[in-house]
């Protein structure tokens, strides 16, 4: 049976609002220390996977006893990150929405490849979406309705050397089949004008990223 929406707590910034997120009929997985927040906080993850080596035993302990499912892979020969095999973990279960929290942080290595992590997503049909306090980031190939979810601005990124036929109904700056390169500042802060915007594109990669201060 497809999942509607899975959500995955990753071991980098996490804040308890980030619960306010959750719906009742999500299913929770955890990688590595975000299992922890989440045990902490009441919250039982359905998986929690990774080589936890930043908890203790203790804490490892816990997490084993509090969650439904937990997979240990070895630090030393693991080829993904934590995040990655939570990742893994929820494609696997084909839902309609894959949602990522603690997944930027002071290592922008890990930020950058949890923000390309979300291609694999695309590639199977699944829409991704990736949220921190200040940002909400998704991807388009095509056309992505953006939401007013209190974000002040709404940034447009190629994640290909171009991406081409741009076109933004809704938006402060509208754009009518634009061209946007790598390396080109076009497309930062722009904003909504009302409840929601329409951003298409006829080839490329797209990142759309809603920010505030």
């Amino acid at each position: 049976m497809t999942m509607k929406r899975i959500v995955i707590f990753t071991g980098g910034e996490l804040f308890p609002e980030f619960l306010e997120a959750l719906h009742k009929d999500d299913m929770i997985i955890a990688a590595d220390r975000g299992a922890l927040f989440l045990i902490e906080h009441g919250i039982t993850p359905d998986i929690a996977v990774g080589d936890f080596d930043s908890i203790t035993e203790e804490e490892q302990q816990l997490v084993r006893e509090k969650s439904g499912r937990m997979i240990v892979v070895d630090p030393v020969l693991k080829d993904w990150t934590d995040t990655e095999m939570a990742f893994e973990t929820a494609l696997d279960h084909e839902p309609t929405h894959i949602l990522m929290l603690g997944a930027t942080g002071t290592r922008m290595d890990h930020t950058l490849a949890n923000v390309h992590i979300m291609v694999r997503a695309m590639q199977r049909h699944i829409s991704c979406s990736l949220q921190d306090k200040n940002n909400l980031m998704m991807l388009t190939t095509s056309e992505a309705v953006v939401e007013d979810h209190g974000y002040e601005y709404v940034s447009l990124l190629p994640l290909t050397p171009e991406v081409t036929g741009i076109n933004l109904k809704g938006f402060q700056y509208p754009l009518q089949e634009a061209t946007l390169r790598m390396g080109q500042s076009l497309g930062i802060s722009n904003k909504l004008l009302g409840k929601s915007g329409t951003v298409s594109i006829d080839s490329g990669l797209l990142l759309i990223i809603q920010s505030k201060d």
